[in-house]
């Protein structure tokens, strides 16, 4: 019987904000306090927790092109811009083309029901959309951040959709993302297995819990430079970590949830108010902060209750992975960059070898992992880290082992040569500078 697929995806979350990835409790002064993550503490406990995961970029829709096609995102011109800015609603160039196969349309094609929840942010309509790329279903934003509240965007445009038509909905967002994927659930029939995408806009900026409706109505930008807290951040995980839990349990309910592939990430590291530790840098950067991620995979026909895997892992693995999982072939003129990470997810403690790369416009940035080295460049030069004994990526091995260096700047190398460059045209988004927020020397 093949398996049904519900992958969920938080926004900017990081590496260490869950409680099953040592976070802090909600009283950030009192240790082993309260987790902000229950149910999905639970679920790592009843399946997998990834150790080395990944995403493929440290911004969003980047990591999102790679995510849908499997593919590296610098395959797309729209996987180019860092990220895909809300002020190009229109552009025919900026967006996931309907006709590149994806993960929801090969599955479509197999006889999967797909449906995205949330977030889309690859390209707006009339060019691009969720219902041109395979989805049959669609609720939630087209573009990046949006009020939690007022549901606009950075530029004050109303952003809701049902389809592709606008829609007006009263509520908070993480909570009416949770409510339609428990409603795509309850209507699905046992005979037909489904694909059920669910992409908080959670914890991004702006920083409003469920209380902070009055914050969203005095805000003149939702960048938000100028509040939130700790104390904010982990409500807003606990907001969605709640609406995961109403996910899983309608899954229980219908019978669903033995044979079905639960996955939970993020699209890239944390943010300003998130918990990366021992990690350094934060979304945009290519250190271990900006890229590393919380990865929890739960599927009781197969995984291993309690598991955990240091499998290198990155976010174009899950849809080779799904297609492995229901059997359906990738598309031949389409292969798949990354890996099917099936036998890593029923065998956890046998690790498949593989290294991964990545680059960004930002800075210049350019990273290869290869086993427990990193090779790691931006404007400030070229470094060399040992992750095994310098998670932190303080000390730079650069000088003392030249030779390793030179090897991995080849190996870098050769994999550039092998994508498109990076389009002069493409662009980077900083919302805030050191104008803005304090930052250390």
């Amino acid at each position: 019987m093949r398996p049904n697929f519900v992958f969920i995806l938080a926004d900017d979350l990081g590496h260490a904000d869950l409680g099953c990835y040592g976070g802090r409790g909600f009283d950030t002064l009192r240790p082993g306090t309260q987790s902000c993550s229950p149910h999905l503490d639970a679920m790592a406990a009843q399946g997998l927790r990834f150790t080395d995961a990944y995403a493929n970029s440290s911004v969003c829709s980047p990591t999102r092109f790679a995510l849908i096609t499997g593919r590296w995102q610098y395959r797309l011109r729209g996987g180019a811009d860092e990220p895909v800015p809300t002020r190009v609603r229109g552009n025919p160039e900026l967006g996931l083309p309907p006709a590149h196969p994806t993960l929801p349309s090969i599955l479509a094609a197999a006889g999967y029901a797909t449906a995205l929840a949330g977030k889309w942010h690859l390209g707006f309509p009339p060019h691009f959309g969720p219902l041109q790329s395979g989805y049959q279903e669609f609720f939630g934003v087209m573009s990046g951040g949006v009020d939690y509240f007022t549901h606009c965007d950075s530029a004050g445009v109303h952003d809701l959709c049902e389809g592709e038509a606008e829609v007006h909905r009263e509520g908070y967002l993480t909570d009416l993302i949770s409510a339609r994927a428990v409603d795509y659930i309850a209507r699905q029939k046992q005979a037909q297995p489904f694909l059920l995408s669910v992409h908080y806009t959670a914890p991004h900026w702006p920083w409003e819990s469920r209380e902070d409706e009055a914050v969203a109505r005095s805000l003149d930008k939702i960048i938000h430079t100028d509040g939130g807290s700790v104390q904010t951040y982990l409500r807003m995980i606990h907001h969605m970590d709640e609406g995961i839990g109403r996910i899983l349990a309608e899954l229980e309910a219908r019978g669903l949830a033995e044979n079905t592939i639960v996955v939970f990430t993020s699209d890239n590291g944390g943010e300003r108010f998130s918990d990366t530790w021992p990690l350094s840098g934060k979304k945009m950067d290519l250190l271990e902060g900006g890229i590393r991620v919380p990865l929890i995979a739960r599927w009781p026909a197969a995984i291993p209750a309690g598991s955990r895997t240091a499998q290198l892992a990155i976010s174009m693995d899950w849809m080779p992975t799904f297609l492995d999982a229901a059997g359906v072939a990738q598309h031949a003129d389409y292969p798949c960059d990354g890996i099917s990470l099936l036998p890593a997810l029923k065998n956890p403690g046998t690790p498949i070898a593989r290294d991964l790369y990545w680059r960004m416009k930002f800075r210049g940035q350019k990273a290869l992992r290869s086993g427990d080295w990193k090779y790691f460049v931006n404007d400030d030069g070229e470094f060399l880290f040992d992750l095994a004994a310098d998670p932190r990526e303080r000390a730079n091995l650069a000088k003392k082992d030249a030779a390793r260096l030179a090897a991995l700047r080849e190996q870098f190398a050769a994999w550039e040569r092998s994508i498109p460059p990076i389009p002069a045209a493409a662009t980077y988004s900083i919302p805030y500078t050191r104008a803005d927020l304090a930052h250390p020397s």
